[in-house]
């Protein structure tokens, strides 16, 4: 199954903003408190994202920080400093679990969170969001010698389907096929492992978090798209968290992410990240949340 996909955006012409080096706290104080912009100009922000996700927020054993929304959430700080004439700033990464999100937001704890983080009407209450930066969509993790799996249902055969505890991708799969045997654990790495030792038949969850597993186990293990009546199965759209109604930082997000599509920096950094085929993992439009409504 091909996952290439034509991106349709029309992008301005700009130049490319320069990464700047960054240090790593595992917690750091935070400079927040007098939102993302104030932190910026500043000179230290304090940026949110996952620790142990392999393609999109990984702490290295060098203590280096790698993944797409690492180098997202990089590229807009740097960006936002770019437009108002400041230096760009030193980025303290915190880890921001998926529980501790908006709580860390409204704490003043951290600055901006890309972190995974899907804009629902939920979470929209309680901070505002940058983007969305990009749409991906849910899909399952196999073996790369199992041919058995090509299709969604091809799982409505008693195999075992893997995903952390309390998952609700996985309780969506069990929903349109109730005969499929449901394995769960705490984490996506024991998933993996599990997958990889042939205790269970695939994994599901976001397609950019199975893409970056299968990058960082290259010919072990394959990317399968979920699709119902001819369409994606699910739709998640990341964005970037902050401090709820600041529409000001909010606006510079936006503009931020627009120039990252414009000079190609998103790509590459898909690229780099997720592999060749993570195509499927589409542009976002940024500051369109009509999808909310729906």
């Amino acid at each position: 199954m091909s996952y290439k996909r034509m991106f349709t955006r029309l992008a301005a012409t700009t130049s490319a903003a320069v990464l700047a080096g960054v240090t790593l706290t595992a917690c750091g104080d935070s400079e927040g408190g007098d939102g993302l912009l104030a932190a910026i100009e500043s000179g230290n922000v304090t940026i949110g994202t996952k620790y142990d996700q392999p393609g999109l927020g990984l702490r290295n054993p060098d203590n280096s920080m790698s993944g797409l929304d690492v180098d997202v959430a990089q590229y807009v700080a740097n960006s936002i400093a770019d437009d108002n004439g400041w230096d760009h700033p030193t980025v303290e990464w915190r880890e921001t679990p998926s529980a501790q999100r908006e709580t860390l937001i409204q704490n003043g704890e951290v600055d901006m969170i890309a972190a995974t983080y899907s804009i629902n009407p939920g979470r929209s209450e309680s901070v505002n969001f940058g983007g969305p930066y990009l749409l991906t969509h849910q899909a399952l993790l196999v073996r790369e010698d199992d041919d058995r799996i090509q299709t969604l249902e091809d799982l409505d055969d008693g195999l075992i389907l893997c995903s952390v505890t309390g998952s609700t991708p996985a309780q969506k799969v069990k929903d349109v096929l109730p005969s499929v045997q449901l394995q769960e654990y705490d984490t996506y790495s024991s998933c993996v492992e599990a997958l990889s030792q042939g205790n269970v038949d695939a994994m599901t969850t976001d397609a950019t978090i199975l893409f970056g597993y299968s990058q960082q186990r290259e010919g072990e293990f394959r990317v399968v798209e979920m699709e119902q009546d001819g369409e994606p199965f699910t739709n998640e759209y990341y964005g970037i968290g902050i401090t709820k109604d600041d529409t000001e930082a909010t606006d510079a997000i936006n503009a931020a992410l627009e120039r990252m599509y414009a000079d190609g920096s998103f790509q590459r950094f898909l690229t780099e990240n997720l592999g060749e085929d993570s195509q499927v993992v589409q542009e976002g439009t940024p500051g369109d949340l009509s999808f909310l409504e729906e």
